[in-house]
């Protein structure tokens, strides 16, 4: 079966790469990008390296360091995540008035100022501000990141002078997979120091990474230079492939943040929370040794199948778990396997859906306000992350039947795979 669907032909406007491509390794075809794309990639694991050696844990320092009670920790992580996924709409406007160039230094100055705060900040108000400034700093940088990324790749691919848009988000993907992989392994050795430690050298890693966009990123003319900012709110919320594409897409970012709160609990209702981090690593290795061949084999099923191929590997991942909570224990090592299954098919699943997607967004926006239209996707997701992850949580009390949050789970991207499903079928996914 799988094998006949591979056979198929791209969707139009897509084209396969030679198996030679893909046989080329990952460190051959990165370094075979003209720079300012190399730029862009390695851009993403600077900016997961940074995140990850101080954000998984500020909930510890806050608690343990500065004495905040559990609601104000929450509060500051709420604030932070907002501030961040919430406000990407904002970042993607501003790219496509005044250019990408201008957005990431902001962005970089941003983060550089509030890491320093975080690790400065012996009161809640300069927490907040900190948190603040570091979630607004990657609502500016990461939209202009992506629709820089998309721009120059979209014109080469056009151009037949380099791979295909969506080789290059997949790579864009195994870049940051490695920052997620190696900014906490920084950050353990930085916290035997102290916190403030860590926080500064991820703020001085993020000057560092500001003078190279200074220095290497092209100043590039703005799109919409000159035209009223809100009036790209506007051409986005018009655009109704994109409007519907976005809703069925937002469940992935709620499935991936399970990782956080729903795998973490059935880690602890089978007693192998020190599983977590074992996790955490195979679902990075494998993003980064079988991304580009996953991403080959999402392009021979055309854009359509693979999306809806990798929601239904994420609504399964999901399942799994349900079924398990179902029936009795299972002994010894094996109790772990549900977890494991999801963890699986949760990265199999992403690995289909998001370089497609990402290569799909400037797409179905004509090539046109691409910061506005990563900035609204973004937004659309962190939507669903707030009221999602809520009431995920709520379902995760012991007053509940343990199977049901992850039976709602699963509906989740089976209603985006519905979604995206039709819109495939329509034709709608299609270039315009």
């Amino acid at each position: 079966m799988l094998r006949s669907l591979l056979r198929r032909p791209a969707a139009p406007g897509v084209t396969t790469p030679p198996a030679a491509a893909v046989r080329g390794g990952l460190w051959a075809r990165f370094v075979e990008l003209p720079p300012v794309m190399r730029l862009l990639i390695s851009t993403q694991l600077a900016f997961n390296v940074g995140f990850y050696m101080v954000l998984p844990y500020l909930a510890t320092h806050l608690a343990e360091d500065l004495g905040l009670a559990a609601a104000a920790v929450g509060l500051v992580l709420g604030l932070r995540t907002f501030s961040q996924q919430g406000l990407f709409v904002v970042g993607g406007t501003l790219t496509d008035r005044f250019g990408a160039k201008p957005v990431v230094l902001a962005g970089c100055g941003l983060r550089v100022i509030g890491f320093i705060l975080l690790g400065a900040a012996g009161t809640l108000s300069a927490v907040v501000a900190g948190a603040l400034l570091t979630g607004f700093a990657a609502a500016l940088f990461s939209p202009a990141v992506e629709s820089s990324l998309a721009r120059e790749a979209g014109e080469r691919e056009r151009a037949g002078e380099g791979p295909a848009r969506t080789e290059v988000f997949a790579m864009f993907a195994v870049a940051g997979q490695v920052g997620t992989v190696t900014g906490p392994l920084a950050g353990t050795a930085l916290l035997l120091v102290d916190f403030q430690l860590a926080c500064l050298v991820a703020a001085a890693g993020f000057v560092l990474v500001g003078l190279a966009h200074w220095r290497w990123l092209p100043w590039r003319e703005a799109e919409q230079a000159g035209r009223p900012m809100l009036a790209g709110w506007g051409e986005v919320l018009g655009n109704r492939r994109f409007m519907l594409f976005a809703a069925g897409y937002s469940g992935w970012l709620l499935a991936y943040n399970q990782l956080y709160l729903a795998l973490p609990d059935e880690l602890e209702r089978v007693d192998r929370a020190a599983a977590l981090g074992f996790l955490f690593v195979l679902m990075s290795v494998l993003v980064i040794g079988l991304q580009l061949r996953v991403t080959a084999w999402g392009r021979r099923l055309g854009a359509g199948r693979s999306i809806v191929l990798g929601f239904g590997l994420m609504a399964a991942s999901f399942a799994v778990v349900a079924a398990a909570r179902l029936l009795p224990g299972l002994p010894g090592a094996w109790a772990l396997a549900p977890a494991v299954l999801m963890v699986l098919l949760l990265t199999f699943g992403e690995m289909f859906a998001v370089p497609v997607a990402q290569d799909l967004v400037p797409r179905l926006a004509g090539e046109r306000r691409l910061g506005a239209h990563f900035g609204v996707l973004a937004s659309f997701g962190g939507l669903m992350v707030l009221v999602g992850s809520t009431g995920v949580g709520a379902l995760l009390d012991p007053a509940f039947p343990p199977a049901l949050p992850f039976a709602v789970l699963t509906v989740v991207p089976l209603v985006g795979a519905v979604v995206l499903g039709v819109l495939a079928r329509r034709g709608l996914l299609a270039a315009s």
